[in-house]
């Protein structure tokens, strides 16, 4: 979800890492309005990086098939695995 950076630190983890396995990523909150405390103190955008978009440009950026909705992950992970 938005605020924080453990989705952009398992990304780059992901990357780092070497790992050969498709991993499918979501990230709630792309309509959240910058700067808005959105239910927890957790979910407040803190930076550029912060972002719903941002945090689904980074996970791209390090080889996850990033999805919209929740609804695409199991379609997803069936085309990322071949099948």
């Amino acid at each position: 979800e938005i605020g924080g950076s453990m989705e952009a630190d398992a990304a780059n983890w992901i990357k780092e890492s070497g790992n050969k396995k498709p991993v499918v990523g979501f990230i709630a909150g792309q309509t959240a309005p910058k700067g808005r405390r959105m239910g927890h103190a957790g979910a407040i955008i803190g930076g550029a990086d912060d972002t719903a978009a941002a945090k689904m440009e980074i996970m791209r950026q390090c080889g996850i098939h990033v999805v919209e909705s929740p609804a695409d992950i199991g379609e997803t992970m069936l085309k990322a695995l071949g099948k």
